[in-house]
């Protein structure tokens, strides 16, 4: 039998390459800067807690780079610790929902410049797309924010008909 490994061997008995060590350990680290640049809110979705918590407020409020760079490798070192496949799902899950919030912000802009611009074809349009709207209070709201607009004041009816719009819009959300 030969001295050298034959590569029909089982090389599980070795345990993971080292190169395979640190991709794990840096996508750790890059999951710890995802949380750390997380804002307030919704770092307190992710149910950070103990040490890790700590570190990731430690390292965001740190300003030196090669500081906030070993701080990083820390939250990574953590991470390993930690069941870091509930944090990416929490994380996953706190993306999904400001990509839901900016998408309904968009939808909300456009209909309501649709329903200031065309009149009644985009008004009919909303209603039949949105039936649980209440259509004579969304008339009074255009009515009244095109009354402001002609005046050159363009603010509490405006807000008032963009939040009914957004409002009717994240009704229709699950």
């Amino acid at each position: 039998m030969s001295k050298f490994k034959h590569h029909d061997q089982d090389e599980d008995e070795f345990g993971p390459s080292r190169t395979q060590i640190k991709r794990e350990a840096e996508a750790l680290q890059a999951l710890g800067l995802e949380l750390v640049e997380l804002g307030d809110k919704h770092l307190a979705q992710i149910g950070l807690e103990g040490r890790l918590a700590d570190a990731v407020y430690e390292a965001r409020g740190m300003k030196h780079r090669e500081g906030r760079r070993r701080q990083l490798q820390f939250i990574g070192k953590l991470m390993r610790d930690e069941d870091h496949e509930v944090i990416q799902a929490q994380l996953d899950k706190v993306k999904n929902i400001g990509r839901q919030m900016s998408h309904t912000q968009q939808q909300t802009e456009v209909w309501r410049d649709r329903l200031m611009t065309e009149g009644n074809t985009a008004l009919q349009e909303f209603i039949d797309s949105h039936p649980a709207v209440d259509a004579q209070h969304l008339r009074q709201l255009i009515r009244n924010t095109q009354k402001e607009a002609a005046l050159g004041k363009v603010t509490t009816n405006a807000n008032k008909l963009f939040r009914h719009i957004r409002e009717t819009l994240e009704q229709l959300e699950p």
